[in-house]
């Protein structure tokens, strides 16, 4: 089983939703691109259906080398979550 393309994924949403390939790949960029902003500046952004993108900090904590088994510090990070709404795990499974 192979996943669809960016190609076939607005082709097939042309022909969902009647609009033209170039009008899909406008419409794609821009939910994007308010996703991104978004999730940056409020730190979430709910995608309704889908689920909701959460942008966490997580702490620094010690950690280890599994290959060695060496105690290693692993440095604080900003992170992006992305947590599958209800409705589309209850489509989907």
């Amino acid at each position: 089983m192979s996943s669809m393309t960016k190609s076939q994924f607005i082709g097939a949403l042309g022909e969902k939703t009647g609009l033209s390939k170039k009008e899909v790949i406008s419409y794609m960029e821009n939910l994007t691109d308010l996703v991104y902003s978004e999730c940056k500046t409020n730190g979430e952004i709910t995608l309704p259906g889908l689920g909701k993108m959460v942008k966490k900090d997580r702490a620094a904590r010690m950690g280890r080398n599994p290959a060695t088994g060496e105690s290693i510090h692993i440095a604080a990070k900003t992170v992006l979550k992305f947590r599958i709404a209800k409705a589309a795990k209850d489509a989907i499974l």
